[in-house]
């Protein structure tokens, strides 16, 4: 099962960098998103593929032509939160107010309900799983937050494999779709989007999906734009981050829709069956 999603957030939207932590300081930097959106639509347009995208409910309320051209050539649309900061930076009642806006901004632009949600940087971690209550009280079905292994931003390991499961939750639920992990050299190896996608040869993009039977893909609008400008002052390995691979990028997904089959999380959702799959009791974060 592969599964093709977008982030779409502007190219300015770094996580860990003061000069573009916050809205405030998002409006010094001109909007690029146009373009970059013009070659993701492009280039699903050319595979016929379906794609789920996770929007900012900052971007829907700037750009909400963007919006309802995502929702016009029939893809889904879920909420990648609104201001664009991290969970764990963040509590209850700031998370909660971030993601009922989000939705309603969404949801007033498409006329139609949000239900997939991911949030910033893959920020959910074990000390913050009141999120999937949070969510599942403002009407969210199914997450993409999960990432089952260390990381700069947390990670949340005791996941375990990276495969689709169930967060119960006080008597809820909400179905979770993962981001995928390959071993590799007894090493957690991250190839399916982003930085991980671009820097890493597409010989072993190819090589690891084809022994991977899940994949969830998450790429973003500026990982299409090399010549996007570099934001000053952001350290060596975050630049490396942000700009390594640019330049080959649209055309390695190119090649990777061309060699795999994708579909969008809708599409898998209705694939899977869901008594079969592990749960996650949140009071103790242990798989039942």
């Amino acid at each position: 099962m592969n599964i093709l999603t977008f982030d779409i957030e502007d190219w300015f939207h770094i996580l860990d960098n003061d000069s573009t932590k916050t809205a405030k300081e998002w409006n010094n930097y001109e909007s690029r998103l146009h373009n970059n959106m013009e070659r993701i639509f492009s280039v699903l347009e050319r595979h016929h593929v379906r794609a789920s995208f996770f929007c900012l409910g900052w971007i829907a309320e700037k750009h909400p032509d963007i919006i309802r051209t995502i929702d016009k050539l029939g893809y889904e649309i879920g909420s990648h939160s609104y201001h664009h900061q991290l969970v764990y930076e963040q509590n209850k009642n700031v998370f909660r107010a971030d993601v009922e806006k989000s939705v309603k901004t969404i949801e007033d632009i498409i006329g139609k309900k949000v239900r997939i949600y991911r949030v910033p940087g893959f920020s959910i971690t074990e000390t913050t799983t009141w999120a999937f209550e949070i969510l599942c009280n403002m009407g969210i079905e199914v997450d993409s937050s999960v990432f089952p292994a260390h990381r700069a931003h947390g990670g949340f390991p005791s996941y375990g494999k990276g495969e689709p499961s169930v967060f119960l939750i006080n008597g809820k639920s909400i179905k979770e779709f993962p981001i995928n992990v390959y071993q590799f050299l007894s090493c957690n190896i991250i190839f399916s989007g982003g930085g991980y996608f671009r820097a890493i040869p597409y010989s072993f993009i190819k090589r690891f999906s084809k022994k991977s039977g899940y994949i969830m893909t998450y790429f973003h609008p500026r990982d299409f734009d090399p010549d996007q400008p570099n934001i000053k002052g952001l350290p060596l390995n975050r630049k490396f981050k942000s700009y390594v691979g640019l330049k080959s990028a649209l055309s390695k997904l190119d090649k990777y829709l061309t060699d795999f089959s994708f579909i969008d999380i809708g599409t898998a959702e209705k694939e899977i069956d869901w008594n079969n799959v592990k749960t996650f009791d949140l009071t103790s974060i242990h798989t039942k």
